[in-house]
């Protein structure tokens, strides 16, 4: 099975992990055709494990163990990001400004009533949406400020939304699915 599997929290805030040595890691695994995509903690390989649940809990214990590093794996195959792509309800901020949406990969499939607190408290102009286990966040007209000046992650943080989660921009996302395919 060949996995896209994006970290959590990797080269941002002081986490530094080169991808060389998470290739070598996942090498060292017994995982192949392995390589890495940007530096933002992506990596691509096959795996004779078919189970994401699996394959992750693997990867997040071994990630201490050997690169003392606490982290999560989150797994998508192609056809998961192939429905991520389809699914996204922004297509005009995608086509015009891909690198101020993003999507929040969750392990477990987002509930409604999540979504019904981030509308009913969140003040910001950023439109958000769920499908399944992602969320989507199109920053609107705070495109000029970044992602950073979202306050949609400190909400989450209060209302104790799932923090087994990782956020990837729409040109980041494309290029996971392009390497899947490759």
């Amino acid at each position: 099975m060949r996995w896209a599997a994006l970290l959590r929290g990797v080269n941002v805030g002081g986490r530094k992990l080169l991808m060389s040595d998470l290739a070598a890691f996942a090498r060292d695994l017994g995982f192949t055709e392995v390589r890495t995509l940007l530096a933002s903690g992506n990596l691509i390989f096959e795996s004779e494990e078919g189970d994401a649940a699996v394959v992750e809990a693997l990867l997040e214990r071994e990630s201490v163990a050997r690169l003392g590093l606490v982290t999560e794996y989150h797994l998508r195959s192609a056809d998961d990001l192939r429905r991520t792509i389809a699914a996204n309800p922004f297509p005009h901020q995608a086509a015009t400004a891909p690198n101020h949406l993003f999507v929040h990969f969750h392990r477990d499939p987002v509930p409604d009533e999540w979504l019904a607190v981030l509308r009913a408290e969140h003040v910001g102009p950023e439109e958000i949406a769920v499908d399944g286990r992602e969320l989507f966040v199109d920053l609107k007209d705070r495109a000029a400020a970044g992602p950073n000046g979202s306050t949609l992650p400190a909400l989450m943080g209060k209302k104790r939304f799932a923090r087994a989660n990782t956020a990837r921009n729409w040109n980041t996302v494309g290029k996971l699915l392009t390497a899947l395919e490759a």
